[in-house]
């Protein structure tokens, strides 16, 4: 099936008599007829479920249908994109272990990663993403366990050469993990280009209408784990919490996901409610309609503002001679990356805040990537942790304002923004 039909039809599929849309298994356990029964499941045996902390099956339909879109063999749904991003390292690494990750990636993300994941013991090592393939392989220590980037970078819209960095990872024997939040699978697959792992803030374009928090790992099954038995052992050597199990003696190509599922989601419970899945799938249902209506209004706009004389710069991947438009043609499928991108006004920090604070239609909100048009300062917001060097290692200006196009007339969004341009 297309990626189109897939959005709509994929994961749940109904038989006769049975309810057209996913049904939401609102409960927290499952029963059983025996006690051996249970115990089958608890030792991976057998599949099913008992417990919602670990797998629901309305979130595993959903889950399904993402990992059918990316075009992976098996997905694990999380309670947000931050929790995604966790288990997505946390399922490789642990006290002592290493990651490459691009500089250039969401400040909650830089955060986990350069502080809390590095108060458990694991040390991270941040490459600019337009290094050469050289300087990319000097960042590997012997304890690397893999290599995480953004397909676009959140918020600088800087665009990942996703084959450059995969073969990086590859060469050394590490996968690579890609946060494909901004594109989604409609106009960007990965795997397509050599990432292994896939994640997704499934909060952002997936959903699309700001009703449910959530994230979403996805596992190309192409990773051979096995041939690196050491380096990944908690994938490759017996589990002695499941009686020496190996996952990947007993998954083969799933093997990522159910250790995401049985290990990871078993101790630290970071699911979604059923719930939230079912809203969920409600987005996922009419994303390829809404991402490309995003894509192209953000490249109708980003057109305008370049032509504006008290808009400093215009960073969009989508316009022609922008330094990721080369890459936008080679790994997207259409002219625009998604519906997000980034300018400054004339006049530093004070005049860009001050031309957010004009506008009427375009909304101030934390949230990015919806149906709702909205703009973000991000050293005063989201980034404002940082410090002035690592926001300009992040590629965050202080002028630089995040604009999300929604699914609003074009025209009503420009005739906005010029409004709030001529009061400064």
């Amino acid at each position: 099936m297309t990626v189109d039909t897939l959005c709509v039809q994929g994961g749940w599929q109904p038989k006769k008599g049975e309810p057209r849309q996913v049904p939401v298994y609102a409960s927290t356990t499952f029963r059983y007829e025996t006690s051996e029964q249970m115990a089958d499941l608890f030792d991976l045996k057998a599949s099913g479920y008992f417990y919602t902390r670990l797998a629901n099956p309305t979130n595993d339909q959903v889950a399904k249908k993402i990992a059918a879109l990316e075009g992976g063999v098996a997905a694990i749904l999380t309670s947000s994109g931050q929790a995604a991003s966790t288990f997505a390292v946390l399922n490789l690494c642990q006290a002592g272990d290493h990651v490459v990750s691009s500089a250039q990636i969401y400040g909650g993300t830089f955060n986990l990663f350069a502080v809390s994941l590095k108060k458990l013991g694991i040390d991270f090592t941040f490459v600019d993403p337009n290094a050469s393939p050289k300087e990319i392989a000097k960042a590997f220590r012997p304890n690397t366990k893999c290599v995480f980037g953004e397909t676009v970078a959140n918020p600088s819209g800087m665009v990942l050469d996703i084959a450059k960095f995969a073969k990086a990872a590859h060469a050394f024997g590490v996968p690579l993990i890609v946060d494909n939040t901004f594109p989604t699978p409609v106009l960007c697959r990965p795997f397509e280009f050599g990432a292994d792992i896939v994640t997704h803030a499934t909060t952002k374009y997936m959903d699309g209408h700001s009703s449910q928090v959530g994230g979403c790992i996805v596992d190309s099954g192409n990773f051979d784990w096995s041939k690196y038995p050491e380096r990944f052992a908690g994938l490759v050597a017996p589990d002695e919490s499941y009686h020496g199990l190996s996952y990947v003696k007993a998954f083969g190509k799933q093997a990522y996901i159910v250790k995401a599922t049985a290990h990871l989601m078993r101790d630290f419970g970071s699911i979604p409610s059923p719930f939230n899945a079912f809203l969920l799938n409600l987005g996922l249902e009419s994303l390829h309609v809404r991402i490309r209506r995003h894509a192209e209004s953000a490249l109708t706009i980003a057109k305008w503002l370049k032509k504006q004389p008290k808009v400093a710069w215009v960073n969009f991947a989508g316009l022609p001679g922008d330094p990721g438009h080369r890459l936008v043609k080679k790994q997207f499928k259409g002219p625009s990356p998604c519906g997000v991108m980034t300018f400054g006004i004339k006049g530093g920090r004070a005049k860009s805040i001050k031309f957010m604070d004009a506008l009427k239609v375009i909304g101030i909100v934390t949230h990015v990537a919806d149906a709702w048009s909205c703009v973000l300062h991000p050293a005063s917001h989201t980034h404002r942790q940082l410090t002035d060097a690592q926001l300009k290692a992040a590629g965050i200006p202080p002028d630089l304002i995040r604009f999300s196009v929604g699914l609003e007339d074009p025209q009503d969004l420009i005739a906005d923004l010029k409004q709030a341009l001529a009061k400064i």
